[in-house]
């Protein structure tokens, strides 16, 4: 069967996250109906990343297998045309070789954290963007964040309910850019790694608002990751700020020669 691999993009608000589940609407399981709508019976696709209930994709990956031998943009075309109305589209596809695997052949996953400071709410970015009504200090919040790059033990970055085999993992890279918005600023968390703990992200940026409101100072954030213990971490934040931004390989499944 030939296998295919689909870069995704989707608005996380109406699902209960990527993974097909028995009662809930996921994002896996709108493209798995689209695919049977061009084959009967297509199997289920494997994703990069499963994202929680209300986080977005602007470059989620995963592959699927098809009896036909379809022209890759015509797949697209066919699966965007069946994903209406769902927020889901396919922005690109690619015949890849039967080894390619979505999940386990990713050697990097990058997400981007949004969040809006200002007064009034947010419009156009609602369920987009964290919003806080208070301003934040960009300067600590990039001290702050050099503590956490490198290979550690994130136990205090990461869910209870996180089923990671280990702790231990290399965050590659945080970036933190502040842009102007109308009465505000939008802050933007740029993340890298190989791979994340459940709900490391959130923690991460909600730990690091704090510093940015001045509550904690950079060197605590050095402690609390010091501290290896949940309770040492700052507030979560909410998922809607949060975007799988994009997953490496090491040659790019959708770049043809």
């Amino acid at each position: 069967m030939p296998r295919y691999a689909l870069k995704i993009e989707y608005d996380g608000t109406p699902f209960s996250g990527w993974q097909r589940q028995s009662h809930h609407r996921s994002v896996q399981q709108s493209i798995e109906d689209a695919l049977r709508r061009l084959e009967a019976d297509a199997p289920g696709i494997a994703g990069a990343g499963r994202t929680d209930t209300g986080v977005h994709a602007i470059g989620q990956v995963a592959h699927c297998d098809l009896r036909k031998d379809w022209d890759a943009f015509r797949l697209a075309e066919a699966l965007n045309f069946h994903l209406r109305p769902d927020p889901v589209a396919v922005l690109v596809a690619a015949r890849v070789d039967d080894n390619f695997h979505a999940r386990f052949s990713a050697q990097e996953r990058r997400y981007l954290f949004r969040l809006q400071a200002r007064r009034a709410p947010p419009t156009f970015a609602r369920d987009r963007v964290w919003h806080i009504r208070h301003p934040l200090a960009l300067n600590p919040m990039q001290a702050a964040a050099a503590h956490l790059v490198g290979l550690h033990d994130f136990t205090t970055f990461r869910s209870t309910m996180c089923q990671s085999a280990s702790p231990v993992k290399t965050l590659d890279m945080i970036e933190i850019e502040a842009i102007e918005i109308p009465h505000g600023t939008e802050f933007r968390f740029h993340l890298r790694a190989r791979s994340f703990l459940h709900n490391q992200v959130r923690s991460i940026v909600g730990t690091l608002e704090r510093v940015g409101s001045g509550a904690w100072h950079p060197e605590d954030v050095k402690t609390a990751l010091q501290a290896a213990n949940r309770a040492a971490c700052g507030p979560v934040c909410p998922p809607n700020g949060l975007y799988l931004a994009g997953v490496g390989y090491g040659v790019d499944p959708f770049v043809t020669g």
